[in-house]
């Protein structure tokens, strides 16, 4: 949930530090100090006494505009499993000739022994940290002292930062609960930000005031806006599988730049944009728009990787798997390239630049081909009330051969024609060509993950079971299985692994297809030896066919979901078993048929029996034929894994005659 929020102009400048309503650092009190537990959420492992910041604009010794955003945290550590939370990681843009700077880092942790002796460690400067993650981000990094359960820990720090269009955000919430939560902002009138809340909780505090000539910039003046936001008693966030990004769902505040003035010569600049505005932005960009037109560059490369394909969908399918060979992903996200030509050079690359050379390269091979901008499912949803160009943070390609539509990713080798992998599903995208205008598409598309598993057992007078297992993955599943086999040096080595994994179970022969052909569904065949029972001739045997991928322990434990279980993708598992008993062997009972669907067609659970004589059928199908299940959904997809994990505790009874 977003909602705008209507607010003045922004941006704060020099002594905002002595205006901010912080806490007093240090004044830690006596309830504070012998709180043992958090009365509004008992099982919390932790708890923000205090958690403040404050923002504003400054005016930095280069004579350049900055941000000034300062943080002060005070946590109680309940027990062992909260020390976690004194692990502190402080994310720095760096570019390459500005960056952030984490300065005046403090902090000690306060502990009380039962005499009531008092102890105040402080955190060394030693014990601070600085790692490089990638060219685009470093994180500084410091952990808190002498933890014990009942310790408070207190540290603040301020940012520095030149990028003062990426004003600071406010998550009000956390994985553990909050006392209090304040935020103020500090806005001069050359800056105008547009402003929205997230999240399901309402503010405590939304105060706006005016702060009169609080910034000057040589002998241009401007008054502030004063902004103070709040909330109290803040529920822990907790997580649960199957989401998306938590920022999507934390109570929040976000600033979007949406007019400035330029401070050199008084111009109004207005930086909120349409989508044509992004368009024409884009488009006439050296990192998007002009790599789109070096199709001529891309020919050479292209003509042989083409040459003998008759069709679009071969052409297309060929260029493809060239770029997925002959480029590696470095891991490292974006939408803009550098260079395609250089991309195809260097066979690296973000990104960006992979697949902004693969809509090149098809266009180049006469294929209508566009590119489609996106948030990643770690990167979160896309603000649509306020078009950001820099709220994405991924590009895919975009294919449209005859009536068909396929969109393509080309930083995994393992991909198949027309799958995407799981994080580019994430709500919808934006589709940008460079002869009409943008348009939203739904990411969650019609890929699915669909497998389907036949035994073929008989009873052999020992006891043990015989026979074949054969499995065929389909779509998604598909892409997990090659991904599993492949972390493994060569197929024998990874049925040695499963061998070994497998309880009870011998794998006497193997044959795997479809491993290198990732247009085709894969199938795994092998030849089995299982001891099912401790001995043969018994008067009865019990049977559970779900021996292999029981599910039994439901994934929703919650009482209440708030957010919605995003799968990415429909799923489809089927199961089927023969069993073969030897002769003077009858099953004397069998789980009755079951039939289990959701509401609107979500999905269904259906298993289903059948004998004859001493050779009987057993079979299931589990469907969740959604993407996305809403919170008010939530119930009844618990109550379907509930009811899946008690039927598949049934066991199939036989017996000798």
């Amino acid at each position: 949930m977003i909602k705008k929020i209507s607010l003045l102009a922004l941006f704060v400048v020099t002594s905002a530090a002595s205006r901010a309503q912080d806490f007093r650092y240090g004044g830690i009190t006596a309830d504070e100090l012998y709180l043992k537990t958090y009365k509004n959420d008992t099982s919390a492992r932790a708890v923000y006494l205090n958690d403040y910041g404050t923002t504003s604009l400054n005016i930095g010794s280069d004579d350049h505009v900055q941000i000034m955003h300062e943080r002060h945290v005070r946590i109680k550590i309940l027990k062992t499993q909260g020390f976690d939370k004194a692990t502190i990681e402080i994310p720095l843009r760096v570019r390459e000739q500005d960056e952030e700077v984490a300065e005046d880092i403090k902090g000690f942790t306060l502990n009380v022994t039962e005499g009531g002796v008092e102890t105040r460690t402080q955190l060394e400067p030693a014990k601070i940290f600085t790692e490089k993650n990638n060219k685009y981000w470093k994180t500084v990094k410091f952990t808190m002292p002498n933890l014990k359960p009942g310790s408070i820990i207190e540290y603040s720090y301020m940012l520095r930062s030149p990028y003062w269009w990426y004003f600071p955000e406010w998550m009000f919430q956390d994985d553990i609960p909050k006392l209090n939560s304040k935020y103020e902002a500090h806005i001069p009138g050359f800056w105008t930000f547009n402003v929205s809340l997230r999240g399901p909780y309402k503010l405590t505090t939304n105060n706006a005031e005016l702060e009169r000539e609080c910034f000057t910039y040589h002998a241009a003046k401007a008054d502030c806006s004063h902004l103070t936001f709040a909330i109290a008693d803040v529920p822990a966030f907790t997580e649960e599988d199957y989401m998306t990004s938590r920022k999507n769902f934390l109570s929040a505040v976000y600033f979007e730049l949406s007019e400035y003035t330029n401070l050199g010569t008084g111009a109004k600049i207005k930086n909120a944009k349409e989508w044509k505005d992004i368009d024409y932005s884009m488009k006439h960009s050296d990192y998007f728009g002009s790599q789109l037109k070096k199709k001529d560059q891309l020919k050479p490369y292209i003509t042989p990787v083409i040459a003998g394909k008759t069709t679009e969908l071969e052409k297309a399918e060929a260029i493809y798997a060239y770029i997925q060979k002959n480029v590696k992903w470095n891991n490292i996200t974006s939408y803009g390239s550098e260079g395609v030509r250089k991309t195809l050079d260097s066979h690296t690359g973000d990104v960006g630049d992979i697949n902004l050379a693969l809509v090149t390269a098809l266009s180049a091979a006469g294929i209508n081909a566009e590119a489609v901008l996106l948030s990643t499912r770690a990167n979160g949803l896309i603000n649509k009330l306020f078009p950001v160009e820099n709220d994405f943070n991924y590009v895919i390609a975009k294919a449209n051969i005859g009536d068909k539509t396929y969109l393509l990713d080309a930083t995994d080798p393992l991909l198949g024609f027309g799958i995407l992998p799981l994080r580019c599903l994430n709500d919808q995208g934006r589709v940008m060509s460079l002869d009409k205008p943008s348009y939203w598409i739904d990411m969650p598309t019609k890929q699915r993950k669909a497998q389907t598993s036949a035994y073929d057992f008989t009873l052999q007078p020992n006891g043990k079971l015989k026979g074949t297992i054969t499995a065929y993955y389909i779509g998604y599943d598909a892409y997990e299985k090659r991904k599993a086999i492949k972390k493994f040096n060569t197929t024998e080595e990874y049925v040695e692994n499963l061998d070994e994994q497998l309880t009870k179970t011998k794998i006497i022969s193997s044959e795997i297809t479809n491993l290198d052909s990732l247009n085709l569904p894969i199938t795994e065949k092998y030849e089995v030896e299982i001891d099912a029972f401790d001995k043969g001739n018994q008067a009865k045997l019990a049977f559970n066919p779900f021996f292999f991928d029981r599910i039994t322990n439901n994934p929703f434990k919650l009482t209440e979901r708030l957010y919605p279980v995003d799968w990415g993708m429909p799923s489809d598992d089927r199961f089927i078993l023969n069993m073969h008993l030897p002769d003077g062997y009858e099953v004397e009972s069998a789980p009755q048929g079951l039939g289990i669907s959701l509401p609107n067609g979500g999905g269904k659970f259906i298993t289903n029996f059948a004998g004859e004589g001493n050779n009987f059928t057993f079979s299931n199908v589990f469907q969740l034929n959604k993407s996305v299940y809403e919170p008010e959904e939530y119930p009844y997809l618990k109550e379907l894994y509930n009811k899946v994990i008690a039927a598949e505790r049934a066991e199939i009874v036989f017996k000798k005659k």
